[in-house]
């Protein structure tokens, strides 16, 4: 579908428009399938430096909650490119709707 893999965040953030980071779920991981918290931020980790080699104006996500030095630091989450907030809030409302409509709520664009 035109999607490009790669294991190089670099290569991964250049020129973006949108990076999109995800939560590490700690809990969940297997010490011996997960480098140190240290290494994973190394290679994985948005900073500002990997950020500068998107556009410009690129928009920082993130699904929250973040794990703050980890997935990214705290410069680029508070920077005026992250959306963060915004796309939580969003989220919020998006599964409040989906769940009224699949529980049997009439979707009308009048009430």
């Amino acid at each position: 579908m035109g999607a490009k893999v790669t294991y190089n965040m670099e290569e991964a953030v250049k020129d973006a428009d949108v990076v999109m980071m995800l939560r590490i779920q700690l809990e969940r991981q297997k010490k011996g399938l997960f480098p140190s918290a240290r290494e994973y931020s190394k290679f994985y980790g948005l900073n500002s430096k990997k950020l500068a080699l998107a556009k410009k104006d690129a928009l920082v996500l993130h699904p929250g909650p973040l794990n703050r030095g980890l997935e990214m630091t705290a410069e680029v989450a508070d920077s005026s490119q992250a959306v963060i907030t915004e796309q939580v809030t969003n989220g919020v409302a998006i599964r409040m709707a989906l769940l009224y409509s699949m529980g049997g709520g009439k979707v009308n664009a009048t009430n």
